[in-house]
């Protein structure tokens, strides 16, 4: 697959560790052993910078080019720590709420930012963006910078901006006779679905994994376009009943887990982003609905689906919209010891000069690069011409992303179509996909999962 093609023979000079659950973290390095580290190296005339990031072929690529590409030119070494996402949100969550110094950088999402930020967390990057003019601050899309700050202080530099739309096999529905319309409803995803599911190949490939980030956000999204929502809120904008027991929400779950039962990807109740990736490049699922990003992966130049894809805006039920806005982007935590060289790597990892170097350097080439958090970029002549098929959709979906009003409910907390933006969603998302996520695998049925979900989700109530 090309996560592994592309960095596998490119690593030997950056430290990559990989955790998938808490525990482990103790076993990496405790943070007086990482603040000696970069004593050491300092003292020895280098300089050295630990980094989390999220495990996805984009964070992948930058771990296997920064030798090359930063080390080389600057004489920091980066110290990856890779993590799949529900793990990297834990640790990193934990580490920079209890002000640790194990990180130097951390890689966050539009829900963190304005929230670490507000707590006081993270340094605020607006001084250091403004007076770095490579970094080109202005260049940013306006969207994407305005969701990654707080109170005008921007906490966290985007990497790469994303929607979510739908993909899905041109070749085959044309082969079928079905046409799938640029601005489908999820009824008729549904039934296009169960008419190309096959022996070989599935309908369709939706994420199924526990976690908030992982089966909570895609749910969340049509839960929201169901007119279902989590939670009421009350006059004041917190956090008011938990609606798990009402109607919407119980027909939007349904919903889910009938779809992919009938019609979804093998091993679905342990499938997220990358599951659904490698599956959909083998040619195993003919439709998927997740993240704009995933474009980039399928068009590229190694890609065995390259020129066979369609994309549509993201299906609907009750909302006129109902894409998210996400943008994966790096952070320096407030106890971060040389926030000086840990802004020298984000300015350069989130800059156009990455971005076009990462272009001549990709076996993917242009249609892989990070995309939806530069201008420039969009302006290309490069980019749109390998991005053709997908670079004007995910920009519409990011624009008409319904972030204030996502459903057809006021909700508490700040802004998301994906999640609730209030810092309990993420216990109680998690918590409640652990459920869903075993009615998928068929260990308990649908109404045992909303009953506990609501008895959770109610825990957190005003």
């Amino acid at each position: 697959m090309r996560s592994a093609r592309s960095s596998s023979e490119k690593r030997p000079r950056v430290i990559l560790v990989v955790l998938v659950a808490l525990a482990q973290l103790g076993n990496a390095c405790t943070d007086n052993d990482a603040a000696a580290t970069r004593t050491a190296t300092a003292d020895g005339g280098e300089r050295s910078i630990n980094v989390a990031i999220v495990g996805n072929p984009q964070m992948e690529d930058i771990a296997a080019l920064t030798p090359d590409l930063f080390t080389a030119h600057t004489g920091i070494t980066v110290n990856y720590t890779i993590l799949e996402e529900q793990a990297l949100r834990e640790i990193v969550t934990r580490d920079v709420g209890a002000r640790g110094k194990q990180f130097d950088v951390v890689m966050i999402g539009m829900f963190e930012a304005p929230q670490f930020g507000k707590n006081g967390w993270l340094v605020d990057l607006t001084p250091y963006a403004t007076s770095d003019l490579d970094y080109d601050v202005d260049d940013l899309i306006p969207a994407v910078r305005k969701g990654l700050s707080y109170d005008g202080g921007l906490y966290a530099s985007p990497f790469y901006g994303e929607s979510s739309f739908l993909m899905y096999r041109k070749d085959l529905t044309e082969a079928a006779g079905l046409a799938v319309p640029d601005e489908p409803t999820w009824d008729e995803v549904a039934k296009i679905a169960r008419a190309l599911d096959s022996e070989d190949t599935a309908g369709i490939c939706l994420r199924g994994k526990p976690g908030w980030g992982d089966l909570g956000s895609v749910f969340t999204t049509v839960l929201h376009t169901f007119g279902g929502t989590w939670w009421l809120a009350t006059e004041d904008g917190d956090i008011g009943a938990a609606q798990v027991d009402q109607p919407e929400f119980a027909e939007a779950l349904n919903f889910y887990v009938d779809l992919v039962n009938d019609v979804g990807e093998d091993d679905a109740a342990n499938a997220s982003f990358n599951e659904c990736l490698n599956q959909y490049l083998e040619g195993k699922v003919a439709m998927w609905f997740d993240a704009t990003v995933a474009a980039g992966l399928l068009e590229a130049d190694d890609s065995p689906v390259k020129g066979l894809n369609g994309y549509a805006l993201a299906p609907t039920r009750v909302t006129d919209a109902s894409g998210w806005l996400w943008a994966w982007a790096l952070a320096i935590p407030q106890n971060a010891p040389d926030k000086e060289t840990a802004w020298e790597y984000v300015s350069w990892a989130t800059s156009a000069e990455y971005i076009e170097a990462a272009a001549e350097t990709l076996p993917g080439g242009w249609a892989a690069v990070p995309p939806g958090t530069r201008r420039s970029t969009y302006e290309n002549a490069n980019y749109q011409a390998a991005a053709g098929a997908f670079a004007q959709k995910t920009l519409e979906a990011m624009v008409a992303a319904p972030i204030e009003n996502p459903g057809k409910m006021p909700e508490p907390g700040l802004g998301g179509v994906q999640y609730v933006g209030v810092p309990e969603f993420q216990d109680v998302a998690t918590r409640c996909t652990e459920e869903f996520s075993a009615a998928i695998a068929g260990r308990e049925s649908v109404e045992d999962a909303l009953a506990a979900c609501q008895v959770i989700a109610s825990e957190v109530s005003n």
